[in-house]
């Protein structure tokens, strides 16, 4: 996951407006925009700021790749971009009503 997909999705999950994630972080919507859109690369100090402005906390860590990982990777690179687009899509859809039932059952 690449820097702006990070403070998009903290946003997304936060339910945040890219304009009220600015208010909190102390920049402008535009900022924002520009980060989410690849635009702009945020260092690491920043996209964490970003990230815990939406009230999350990023960990980073070093662990060793294990085979299964890498078969998974290999997995991947055998599949089109069409089916990868689709295994997205469906990967999307499963998030998208656990994080409804979720937020259901908060009754929220």
């Amino acid at each position: 996951m690449k820097g702006w997909q990070f403070v998009r999705e903290a946003r997304l999950r936060a339910g945040l407006t890219q304009a009220e994630l600015a208010r909190r972080a102390g920049t402008t919507q535009s900022a924002i925009a520009r980060v989410e859109a690849g635009k702009e690369a945020p260092t690491l100090e920043r996209l964490v700021e970003l990230v815990r402005a939406c009230g999350f906390d990023l960990h980073i860590r070093m662990v060793p790749l294990e085979d299964a990982e890498w078969a998974s990777v290999e997995e991947l690179l055998r599949q089109s971009p069409e089916e990868r687009v689709r295994r997205f899509e469906t990967v999307l859809q499963l998030a998208t009503a656990g994080r409804a039932a979720m937020k259901d059952a908060r009754g929220g």
